[in-house]
């Protein structure tokens, strides 16, 4: 195991405290171009496995009704209008509604999504949790195999073993744990060296992967939403296909089949980009957003008072 990667908060010029993380990125032939911190350990990479499982959702016969419910599929959404519309079509098209999902209420991600939802009288529903789009998936991928719509969070029910299948065959490894996703969906954990090689499938494997990465690209905003670093990175580099996660994990995967996994220690979101952008930085990647990003800003008083940045080896 190599020292970790270290984020530091910085208030007005005084480091206030400091995120360790782990990072590998992965060279297009598969050598490493970098590695820091506990790559053999496994993670729980929590929403950065939507990919690939909804590539694993392909395979099993799900027919999405176009790139966009595909591109939903793989998404934490942020509860914007246009995402909820997006899950609709997909459960509708399976005979389907939002009385199917099985994932919590909560209010959407995005602050003036929840505001507005608020305003109008609603309140959480399972459509605006942020794992409908996979959820929707999920379900329709059981009413084209005729499998029972009950029980389908279930680790047992055939469209889960599927997807466990496709992230084992994607990651190149084992998955080393099953666990319950906050969305009450199975969670798969697998080694940051695994996620990075499964990322790298997406992008260079034909079929379902290729169908995949081409849907994330196409819709960046269906991925994350308005103002989010995920949405971001997918349009600011061309041919990127990246995921965030919760408690602190990222991927990401570039044309050519390099590739980058990110895991925060403490499960700090906030310290998870600034890595991210490191370690694409470490496979030669240049491009105004990940200037961007390189910095998180911390506000006092609604203004910027400090930053979140990369220190250590990794500093710029």
């Amino acid at each position: 195991m190599s020292l970790p990667v270290l984020v530091e908060l910085v208030r007005s010029g005084v480091v206030e405290s400091t995120h360790a993380a782990s990072v590998v990125a992965l060279r297009a032939d598969g050598s490493v171009a970098l590695a820091l911190g506990a790559l053999d350990v496994p993670v729980f990479p929590r929403s950065s496995n939507k990919p690939l499982q909804s590539v694993g959702l392909l395979d099993a016969g799900w027919d999405p009704v176009d790139d966009a419910c595909l591109a939903l599929a793989t998404a934490s959404h942020s509860g914007e209008p246009r995402h909820l519309e997006v899950v609709r079509r997909t459960l509708s098209a399976a005979g389907l509604d939002e009385s199917a999902l099985g994932c919590p209420p909560l209010l959407p991600l995005s602050e003036a999504a929840a505001h507005a939802l608020l305003a109008s009288g609603g309140k959480p529903s399972r459509l605006t949790m942020n794992c409908s789009g996979k959820h929707a998936a999920m379900l329709a991928t059981c009413v084209v195999n005729d499998w029972p719509v009950e029980g389908y969070l279930a680790p047992g029910h055939p469209v889960q073993v599927a997807l466990k299948d496709a992230i084992e065959d994607l990651a190149e490894e084992p998955v080393r744990h099953v666990a319950v996703d906050g969305c009450g969906a199975p969670q798969h954990a697998l080694t940051l060296t695994g996620l990075a090689r499964a990322f790298a499938a997406l992008v260079t494997r034909d079929g379902t992967c290729r169908r995949t990465a081409e849907a994330m690209r196409a819709h960046p905003g269906l991925v994350g939403g308005t103002g989010r670093d995920v949405t971001a990175l997918l349009e600011g580099i061309p041919g990127l296909v990246c995921k965030d996660g919760a408690e602190g994990v990222y991927a990401a995967a570039l044309p050519d089949g390099s590739a980058v996994a990110v895991k925060v220690a403490d499960g700090a979101t906030r310290a998870a980009t600034p890595v991210l952008v490191g370690g694409l930085r470490a496979l030669g990647v240049t491009a105004d957003v990940l200037d961007r990003l390189a910095t998180t800003p911390v506000l006092g008083g609604g203004q910027p008072v400090g930053e979140l940045r990369l220190a250590g080896s990794l500093a710029p």
